[in-house]
């Protein structure tokens, strides 16, 4: 079974309460989907491990269901021309993050729900920012979550091993959240959308890290069964654990705290 976008939106939006999964019939499968989409994106102010950013970028996104595993992920790649006068020029061309969690639900064939928790998971994330880049990968506990008006959200608590020091440091709590709030007769809609990373906890060994960061992004995007146009607003905080303002070894500064904003046009396969 395949579910698209614009239906997943629909169903989100509905004024039936959001249910609790329920595997106990054995049925893993029922609520199976998948979606693939390309993003043609421009960064303006973007923020992270070096000065401010703005460029263009391609992004394959991608998520669905299929029995145990729930999955959302996405590459990035980066300067598409190779412009030589880009932010980007002689950087890492692409960044991958992988999502996957395992239903614990789903495993079991139990009802684990209780409150407004409807589902439980082992949740996994994985970043891979090239040799110099960010490449983390954690672990933790996942769950949807049913909240007022937003309906059922993503909310995951992650330990944090850093590949390129080879040790844990630190936590993660990640939330995301689909909300379409406005309907056209044509079924096309406007919804908000977004997600925020928090990391604490973190070992700050150098001058130039922090014990804490993240960023929450904050999209208005109006979506047909097959485009999707919108503009998102990100907030950093000293992000991926950069200290803002402070010198770095690879660049001049770290510029990881402020406002960035990012435009973008979709299709959807």
């Amino acid at each position: 079974m395949r579910k698209s976008l614009l239906t997943l939106g629909l169903l989100a939006a509905t004024s039936a309460p959001v249910l609790a999964a329920d595997y106990t019939d054995g049925d893993i499968h029922k609520n199976d989907y998948k979606w693939m989409q390309f993003n043609l994106m421009g960064a303006f102010n973007e923020k992270g491990a070096g000065p401010e950013s703005s460029h263009d970028y391609l992004e394959m996104e991608f998520g669905g269901r299929s029995g145990v595993f729930d999955l959302y992920g996405y590459v990035d790649v980066f300067n598409l021309l190779s412009n030589p006068s880009s932010d980007k020029d002689g950087q890492e061309k692409m960044f991958m993050k992988f999502a996957p969690r395992v239903s614990l639900d789903a495993l079991t064939h139990k009802d684990l729900s209780f409150g407004p928790v409807q589902e439980l998971y082992v949740a996994t994330l994985m970043e891979w920012g090239g040799n110099s880049g960010v490449n983390t990968q954690k672990i933790g506990l996942g769950s949807d979550v049913n909240v007022p008006w937003l309906g059922k959200i993503g909310l995951n608590f992650y330990g944090t091993y850093d590949s390129n020091s080879k040790d844990w440091n630190g936590y993660q709590v990640s939330t995301n959240w689909f909300k379409p709030f406005f309907f056209f007769e044509n079924g096309s809609f406007i919804s908000y959308q977004g997600y925020i990373d928090y990391q604490f906890g973190m070992e700050d060994k150098q001058s130039y890290q922090a014990s804490n960061g993240g960023a929450m992004f904050n999209g208005i995007y109006w979506h047909s069964e097959h485009y999707a146009v919108g503009y998102g607003l990100k907030l950093y905080h000293n992000v991926y654990g950069f200290e803002d303002g402070q010198a770095l070894p690879w660049a001049p500064v770290a510029d990881s705290s402020g406002i960035g904003h990012y435009v973008s046009v979709t299709y959807k396969f």
